[in-house]
Parts: C-alpha cells; structure tokens; sequence
C-alpha cells in the first residue's frame, strides 16, 4: 500500500468508524461521576483486551491502562479522562443522558458529559485499535491511559499512587486532547502554558448575630463579606501585570437565613485561574492579606479561616515535543492544523506526566459544527450562540470530530513509533 505509515494505519479508519459512533452515544447516554466509572471503565477494558492489549484495571480506583508492545523502540502514552459532570442534559440529542446519581455530598444529582470525556475516550480507544490492526507499520509501545476523576482534580494523582510507574514504566512521551468549541474537524497546539493553574478557596469570615434592627449590637458579616469582594477586585486590576494572564473569580456567598437577622458568619468561595508560579502564589498572597485586613477593619471577633481544594497544576506543553506532534498534524491536517489560544481551563494531566519523568503535548480539537460556528462568528455572536464546555447544552457533533481526534492521536503516536 502506498503513502506513509500515518496514512497506512489511518486506512482502517473506515472499519473503527461505525462502531466508534455507537459506542459514543452510548458513552453519552450513560455517563459517570468521577470516582463511579465503574461501567465506562469495564466497557473500555473488555474492548481493549479484544484488541490485544495488556489490560490493568482498577488503577486509582476505576482507571484503566493497557500496554502493547511491538518490539523495540520508544513507549509513548495516551491518556483519556473518563469522568461525567453533575449537569442536567438540555442538548435535546436523541442519546441525551438522563442519568442521575449520588455525589460525593450523597445528593441525588443529574449526570452529562458537557465536558466531553466520552470525545476522549472513543477517540483514544478508536486509535489503539488502529495501531493495534496495523502493527507491521510502526515499533515500540503504547500505553493507553484511561483516567478517572479529572473534573475534581485528584484522578491523575489516585493513579499516580497506585502502581502507574510499576504498570507503565519508562515513558518517552505522553499525549492529551480536549474537545472544545472550536469548528469540528480543526486541530490547536501551542508550546509552553497552554492550561492555566487552578486554586478553589473556601473562606469562613467571623461576625457578631444579632436582630436586623439592632445593627449597632452585631459585627455584620454580609457587610464584611461584601468588601472583601470588592478590595479581591483591585488584585488582578493593580497587583498583576497585565501581560501576565490571571482571573480572580468569587462565586459564591453564603451568609443568614432571613432578612431581619444579622447572621454570625459568612463563607465564601472562591476560584483562581494562573499561569506563571510566581503570579499564582502573589495573587494567594494577596487574597490572605485582604481578607485578614478586612476583618481587622471591621472588628471580626475571630479570624477567617481560608481553605485551599481542588488545586489543578498548570499544563505547560514541552516546547520540542510539541513541534514534532505540530509537524506531523501539518503534514496530516494542512490548513486544518493551526495555533490553539490559551485556555484559562485547567487539567490534572500533568501530575501523570510528573510523576513519570516523560514530557508531553496536549492540544485542542474542535466540535462544534463548522457551519454553525461560521454563522455565529459572522453575527459576532460566538460567545452568545455556541455552548461551552460544561454548558447542559454542550454537544459535539459526531464527525467530523471523533475522525480528528482518532487521527490526531495515530499521528502523534507515529512521530515517535515510525
């Protein structure tokens, strides 16, 4: 068969493409809670192990890795998230989830994947199907990585702490995609930040109760809350260059239970969005100052307790990794492979590639219909019309997504495999 080894191993395309879209919808109509993947999980394992692969299962809880060797040469990982949102579905798609579970809370929730794992995961099982049909084309190992619990920040490191360098080994590359909203069929890299950093913070401010008419005899922590809000405004605005990309968001406040009653606490929530170490640990700095300030200028009786959780570190794509897989996806994609912005979206992708000494690449591939985005971008409405990850509206269209990201991942192997 003439052309490369790319184009020869993307010849069984057309075999992995119908069965691919099924189990995408399937994947979407029952989808999975982080930590409860346990079907997604059996699902890939049971495909895996058809198709050849050494499978480990139960890695950080429900994470899957399978391992083809074929002979010497460089092992290059794969990773896919698996995991679902708490998000009730209104895509209005035949295969719309309408699953519920329990949370970590014990609440009874409506589950969707609006981030699009189930992309990922057909997309990365579709790819280890192709190298494994096409084996005479390519040397080395592949190490397929199907990981739980991305969306709470802590799946990579369950798998990290669980035997995935005993499974894996040495890696000489690992690889990640998101599908996001951008023309399905177009393909994003950029070298360096491409992710920014993520820090939640929980506040507890301390105030004095007391009747809603009688504010002379309390310590309002509403009132407290509220300037903290409004000083947290002058961080990103005067404390942070504005060359270096940041976002400080509050958003949640939770103080009282009626409005004739001064309460004696408020708590607020917070979320920070970074991409240099130094700009993330000022901007936490800054946080703490104003809020302890704050409460000594309003006489708070006790000090505010800060929280840190689901911190997410930055993805930062190694510079010579990334243009070797930008190479290859110029070669395959032409004019479809491009520059991907930076995101201000945040991954745990990185503890895995830490914590197994192997540089990376992640990249973005587009799945919003491309002649409903070229309408929208006309109407300069993008913003306004198109869902985003995480929306209940959020649905990627079939292909020519699931055919980019199959083929990105077969690519990006290749770079190294051939």
């Amino acid at each position: 068969m003439a052309g490369s080894p790319t184009t020869r191993v993307l010849s069984g395309l057309s075999k992995a493409r119908p069965w691919q879209e099924d189990f995408y919808r399937h994947l979407h109509q029952h989808p999975e809670l982080s930590h409860q993947e346990h079907h997604t999980a059996a699902e890939v394992a049971g495909r895996l192990g058809r198709f050849g692969y050494r499978v480990h299962t139960g890695i950080g809880g429900t994470g899957v890795v399978a391992v083809l060797h074929n002979g010497d040469g460089p092992t290059v990982l794969m990773r896919a998230d698996m995991d679902a949102l708490p998000v009730r579905e209104r895509s209005g798609l035949p295969y719309a989830s309408t699953v519920t579970a329990r949370d970590r809370d014990g609440l009874e929730v409506p589950v969707m994947h609006a981030c699009g794992h189930d992309v990922h995961v057909t997309c990365l099982l579709g790819a280890c199907a192709l190298l494994a049909d096409a084996q005479q084309e390519w040397r080395g190992t592949v190490v397929a990585l199907f990981q739980p619990a991305e969306e709470l920040g802590d799946g990579a490191r369950k798998m990290v702490d669980d035997r995935l360098a005993t499974v894996a080994k040495h890696v000489d590359v690992a690889f990640a995609q998101h599908v996001l909203a951008m023309p399905a069929g177009l393909v994003g890299t950029r070298p360096g930040p491409t992710l920014s950093a993520a820090d939640s913070l929980r506040i507890t401010v301390h105030g004095r109760g007391a009747h809603g008419s009688m504010p002379q005899a309390a310590v309002d922590p509403v009132v407290l809350a509220a300037m903290i809000v409004v000083r947290l405004q002058t961080v990103i605005a005067r404390e942070v260059a504005p060359t270096d990309p940041a976002v400080l968001t509050v958003g949640s406040i939770q103080a009282g239970t009626a409005g004739n009653v001064i309460a004696d606490h408020a708590v607020l929530q917070l979320n920070v969005r970074t991409y240099d170490d130094r700009t993330r640990e000022a901007i936490l700095d800054a946080v703490t100052r104003i809020v302890i300030a704050e409460c000594q200028a309003s006489r708070s009786p006790r000090d505010p307790e800060i929280e840190l959780f689901d911190r997410f570190p930055p993805t930062r794509n190694d510079p010579a990794t990334t243009a070797r897989v930008r190479g290859a996806f110029d070669t395959l994609f032409g004019d479809r492979s491009g520059d991907l912005p930076l995101q201000t979206a945040s991954e745990d992708f990185s503890h895995l590639t830490d914590a197994l000494s192997a540089p990376y690449t992640y990249w973005g591939i587009g799945g919003i219909d491309p002649e409903t985005y070229r309408r929208a971008a006309e109407a300069g409405r993008i913003s306004e019309d198109l869902p985003v990850n995480h929306s209940p509206a959020f649905a990627p269209v079939i292909q020519p997504t699931l055919d980019t990201g199959t083929q990105a991942m077969v690519a990006a192997a290749l770079a190294w495999l051939t």
